[in-house]
């Protein structure tokens, strides 16, 4: 006797059953049987950390958050996480926003209210390369772009030597601000260090110029760095800190900085359509996240080290581990291996792992607190037998 992919004695099929399952084998029935062993096979979803789902407890605070008219001015939830989050942040005030790309777009112009203004920030930042070129479509602020280096900090000579002369303002833009993302996503969650954030602080204050820190997971880098939030944005003008990431909330980002800027970003809040009335039922879930979920941010920080040390022992694939520090990791894809990262990644979603294309020959992996130690070592099962090939029924690969 055998059994078919449903578990089911295959001897005692009728002949409709039979029919059936050869159809499904088919060549137009193949997409069919790939969504059934998705539908069966165990989902490890490491495309981002975003894709966390609210735990019980936010779901909670959620149903029974109480609620007014923020627009009003008077919803007591959100006025609580935002001064929570002022008060982590080591700033006067803190505004709630939908998302981590309008916070940045708030901030910036709000620094730069006027328009032909220039901003210097990385040419690997989340600013300026995902965040659809809101800046300058929306708020006409020009981007000078300085190399980052490959653990996310750029050169201070060169943002000096970008910074434009203002006695020569006829033909430059104004430069007003400079922009640093800690922890960098592009570089592999690395993480800019007090001693660096507060030189550029500096040289911002030398200059006249104003420093914002897109702070999408400035957790995740106080937990690595072993270094208060507060302390690695005490040079920062503003920041913002995210709350669907690491966190694991279901929205949400805050900006915080002093009373008179967080006065002008919520006018331009809802200039831009982020005002929501009774936001405080997702400000209760971010409550909840800052209460319970930054500790498990090392853990996270733990496993992602597994798994990039995992997948760094399979051949052909290639992890630098000690630029590991949080919760990214990102994987090379050797040329000499007879599948593509696509065709890879096609293998190890057909078994239950996601994981993101982030370039020719490279894959990005990130951790959150919804995936397991034994998660990591299922995926890493996949991804080993992703090279070797998957055993077939009949013993042939």
């Amino acid at each position: 006797m055998t059994e078919d992919f449903t578990g089911k004695d295959s001897s005692f099929s009728s002949n409709s059953e039979v029919t059936e399952q050869n159809n499904l084998l088919s060549f137009g029935g193949r997409r069919e049987l790939v969504h059934c062993i998705r539908m069966m096979t165990r989902k490890v979803d490491m495309r981002s950390d975003t894709v966390t789902k609210p735990t019980e407890t936010m779901r909670a605070a959620m149903e029974n958050a109480e609620v007014d008219d923020d627009i009003l001015g008077c919803d007591p939830t959100a006025a609580r996480l935002e001064a929570e989050m002022a008060r982590i942040m080591g700033k006067e005030a803190a505004l709630f926003v939908p998302s981590g790309t309008m916070a940045n777009l708030i901030s910036v112009l709000t620094h730069c209210q006027i328009r032909g203004s220039e901003i210097i920030l990385g040419d690997y930042s989340h600013i300026f390369i995902y965040e659809n070129g809101g800046i300058s479509t929306l708020g006409g602020v020009h981007p000078r772009t300085v190399k980052n280096n490959e653990d996310g900090t750029m050169d201070i000579d060169l943002i000096e030597n970008a910074i434009r002369d203002p006695k020569f303002d006829i033909c430059y833009p104004t430069t007003r601000l400079i922009c640093l993302e800690n922890s960098h996503a592009h570089s592999g969650g690395r993480c800019l260090s007090v001693e660096y954030t507060d030189k550029v602080g500096e040289l911002a204050k030398k200059h006249g110029l104003k420093l914002h820190i897109d702070g999408a997971r400035i957790f995740n880098a106080s937990v690595a760095l072993g270094v208060p939030v507060h302390r690695l944005v005490q040079a920062a003008d503003s920041v913002t800190a995210c709350l669907s990431k690491g966190l694991g909330a279901p929205a949400g980002t805050l900006i915080a900085g002093s009373k008179g800027f967080i006065s002008k970003a919520r006018i331009l809040r809802k200039t831009l359509g982020g005002g929501i009335r009774q936001v405080g039922i997702l400000c209760a879930a971010g409550l909840v996240a800052l209460q319970e979920n930054v500790a498990k941010l090392e853990n996270d920080h733990k496993i992602a080290k597994i798994l990039a040390k995992g997948i760094g022992e399979i051949k052909g694939l290639k992890v630098d581990v000690a630029t590991v520090e949080t919760n990214i990791v990102y994987v090379e894809v050797s040329k000499d291996l007879s599948i593509t990262e696509t065709e890879l990644l096609e293998i190890l979603e057909a078994h239950g792992i996601y994981a993101m294309q982030e370039g020719p020959r490279m894959i990005r992996l990130v951790v959150h607190h919804q995936i397991s130690e034994d998660d990591v070592h299922y995926a890493l099962s996949c991804f080993q037998r992703a090279i070797t090939g998957f055993p077939a029924e009949n013993g042939g690969n």
